[in-house]
């Protein structure tokens, strides 16, 4: 893993100054087939959800766009398909999601560089995690959760090791030293419930999993991860604003959802669906979309993107070390 982030660390220096010759006669020509859209994932989650939808309008600018879920390994398996290329290549995207850095640093002997084996299209879609307690939590803040964690030991429940929600507890629990013990579930259905009905004490869980249960007082949110406050929950601070005095004014996570290619798709295809996804993201029917996930428009595209995918690696790697987390 330490050559990987080596490679990273060069490819964080240098993407901003890459650039690709696109050849834009070419990029009408492209697609000749239809596209597939990988999802790593079963069928029902938020990034099957976010895959379907984002593939039903670029529709309107592609042509036939099919969705193909390949579940597995935290989104390794089908990411390592995607990575050894093949014959529809140039015709297959996948949706990239937390998992794509995570599973670079928890999954050994992994056969593709999470960074190095693709081309980046464009970060779509941004939730944040929601640092939630039960409705009858003695915790109204995040000052008041730490202190006891620190004196005591409290619990934060996941719907599974990897996840983006566990991996948000654990870098909170790094960057604080509070003494916290993960709660692993099979899935978001066994962690809620849990979660609603006090056996665990907090949550790092994903904004469209919570809304509902804030917005009706029996969860309480005490923070967002993302840098800047929700429009979804303006009076919530974010975990680096409520935590500024506990280590935690650089934490930051979000879950994420962004398209990605093998890398040897020409550069004509590249162009086209960066146009595409950019014409879908600025339409009224994609926009109508995000407040039902509490979500917000992904803004790193191409190159961009790729250099936040690879801080997200080198991230999720130092924290997994840390936290000892590994399949």
């Amino acid at each position: 893993m330490n050559r990987l982030i080596v490679k990273l660390t060069s490819v964080m220096t240098l993407a901003a100054a890459v650039t690709f010759p696109i050849p834009s006669v070419a990029a009408s020509e492209w697609p000749a087939d239809t596209v597939k859209l990988i999802v790593p994932y079963s069928p029902g989650g938020t990034t099957d959800i976010v895959s379907r939808k984002v593939a039903d309008l670029l529709k309107e600018e592609l042509g036939n766009v099919v969705v193909e879920n390949r579940p597995g390994a935290g989104s390794t398996v089908a990411t390592g398909q995607l990575a050894r290329g093949g014959r529809d290549a140039d015709h297959t995207i996948l949706m990239a999601s937390p998992g794509h850095a995570i599973g670079a640093a928890i999954y050994p002997g992994l056969r593709y560089d999470p960074v190095e084996d693709f081309r980046f299209i464009r970060n779509v879609i941004s939730i944040p995690n929601v640092m939630v307690v039960p409705a009858s939590s003695a915790y109204n803040s995040l000052a008041e959760f730490v202190e006891a964690a620190r004196n005591g030991e409290v619990t934060f429940s996941s719907p599974g090791v990897g996840s983006s929600v566990h991996m948000s507890g654990e870098l909170f629990k790094t960057m604080t030293g509070a003494n916290m013990i993960h709660v692993p579930f099979r899935g978001s259905g066994e962690a809620l419930p849990a979660l609603l009905a006090g056996d665990v004490d907090v949550a790092f869980e994903n904004m469209p999993t919570v809304l509902p249960h804030i917005k009706s007082g029996k969860l309480k949110a005490l923070a967002v991860t993302t840098t800047k406050r929700s429009p979804f929950l303006p009076d919530v601070p974010t975990v680096a604003e409520a935590g500024s005095d506990f280590g935690l004014a650089g934490y930051k996570t979000s879950a994420w959802f962004g398209l990605i290619t093998h890398k040897s798709m020409p550069d004509d295809a590249v162009l086209k669906l960066r146009t595409s996804v950019a014409d879908v993201m600025a339409g009224e029917s994609f926009k109508s979309f995000l407040p039902q996930l509490g979500a917000e428009p992904g803004e790193e595209d191409g190159e961009v993107f790729r250099t936040f995918v690879a801080e997200e690696v080198v991230k999720w790697d130092g924290v997994a070390q840390q936290a000892n987390v590994k399949k």
